[in-house]
């Protein structure tokens, strides 16, 4: 019996570790009230498909606990309840940044209104316009309302379908934060505005466009990695997750790209897509295989760094050798040597680069620190000690210095010379006084 349920464990193990198609998990908390659950039956049917194991709660609910013990209870939550002013007591801006630094990813809808999420929104340096604005565009012609904008989906390593996503909701500005990956920005000709009222729009324009939140620089879905590798992406409204405008047709009989969207947006979101890691990495002396603890200065060091990424399709991690503008500084403080770290070529995922250690002694460290907008940030940090050579690592003679020895060889023979020419001279005696010459 013991061995039986041993094998149903292992198999159940293994089944989970197929399926899950994210590279921190497969378990998803999805807070949402469940008369609203069936307009987004799609999305979540998508995420069931990949493998996604999903629990839902209402805004208001008790269970299931988002942390237990100081341990996140998934390693993926939706707020879809953007209307809600209340949430339980474990579902407030506080526990929510708790999560991001336990590594659990967030997939954020805001709401025009008033909202908890709305102050939470400024934590991650998005800027949100006065409560009760929504994004309004009158072009393309269209028979929908002009608060139901199509916008296409621009061209990033995050979305793999082009065509018109539909979106209902509000527009942010984005601050200065680099952390910040912008997805999907508001089209042009796009504003936000509680009203489209004419006496406001007059007032915006005498007073040369001030207050009014308009063009591409709104964004409407937005990412934001933090600096310990947990993903959070905020969108405008949950109405681009549902079925409604999954449905729709764009301005020339174009179906809408919500559905592979929102997918797209959930699984860079959940780690599955732009996902890297350092495995190893390795310095040695060029030309051999010896790994030291610590080099002398001027030395040829080889540094190597082997890189792979998350492939969702097989649950596997595979060399990786897409990098081309990665950088390896050589740091005591301030960095010494910063160059290239490029891929080996016929060596899939290693990156290596040759340098000579500077003509400096101390506690240097090689220091890899990759960032870049989606992919997920690269971080590797070695300390090796640099000592001057010992008292026989020098060279017996510099070629530098014969100058110096020639000087010093042409004065010693001097003085030999000399030497040997006063001591060997010729003795000849003393001459005598005019005293002597008297007597």
């Amino acid at each position: 019996m013991m061995l039986l349920s041993s094998l149903v464990l292992l198999l159940s193990g293994v089944i989970s570790g197929t399926l899950a198609k994210s590279s921190t998990g497969n378990t998803v908390l999805v807070v949402v009230e469940t008369a609203k659950q069936s307009n987004y039956s799609k999305f979540f049917k998508g995420l069931e498909n990949k493998g996604f194991d999903l629990t839902f709660r209402e805004p208001k609910a008790e269970s299931p606990v988002i942390i237990q013990d100081d341990v996140p209870s998934f390693s993926h939550v939706i707020v879809l309840a953007s209307d809600a002013k209340n949430f339980a007591k474990d579902i407030t801006p506080q526990t929510l940044i708790e999560l991001t630094t336990l590594k659990t990813n967030l997939l954020i809808a805001l709401s025009p209104k008033q909202t908890p999420l709305s102050s939470l929104a400024a934590e991650f340096s998005l800027i949100l316009p006065t409560p009760g604005s929504v994004l309004y565009s009158y072009f393309p012609e269209r028979a929908d309302k002009p608060t139901v904008v199509p916008v296409n989906i621009p061209q990033t390593p995050i979305t793999s379908q082009k065509g018109p996503v539909f979106f209902s909701g509000v527009p942010f500005a984005l601050g200065d934060n680099p952390l910040l990956v912008p997805i999907l920005n508001a089209p042009v000709e796009g504003f936000a505005a509680e009203s489209t009222s004419a006496e406001v729009l007059v007032e915006a324009a005498d007073r040369g466009g001030e207050g009014l939140w308009a063009g591409s620089r709104l964004g409407l879905v937005t990412g934001f990695q933090t600096l310990d590798g947990a993903r959070v992406t905020w969108v405008g409204g949950p109405e681009v997750f549902s079925d409604e405008y999954a449905a729709k047709e764009g301005p020339n009989g174009v179906k809408a790209a919500n559905a592979q969207f929102v997918q797209d947006v959930a699984a860079w979101t959940f780690q599955e897509s732009l996902v890297l890691r350092v495995d190893k990495v390795n310095h040695f002396l060029a030309n051999t295989t010896t790994s030291l603890e610590q080099y002398t200065t001027n030395d040829n060091i080889e540094f190597s760094a082997y890189i792979s990424a998350y492939d969702a399709k097989t649950g596997t991690w595979a060399p990786y050798s897409g990098i081309t503008d990665m950088q390896l500084e050589f740091t005591m403080l301030d960095p010494h040597i910063r160059t290239a770290l490029l891929p080996v070529p016929g060596v899939p995922g290693k990156y290596s680069k040759t340098f000579r250690a500077p003509d400096r002694h101390g506690v240097f460290k090689f220091v890899i620190n990759y960032k870049r907008k989606g992919y997920s940030y690269l971080q590797s940090s070695t300390i090796v000690p640099v000592v001057p050579p010992r008292h026989d690592g020098y060279p017996r003679f510099l070629s530098a210095a014969w100058p110096y020895y020639a000087g010093a060889i042409s004065t010693s023979l001097g003085f030999f010379v000399f030497s040997a020419l006063w001591l060997a001279g010729d003795s000849r005696p003393a001459k005598k006084g005019k005293a002597q010459k008297t007597e």
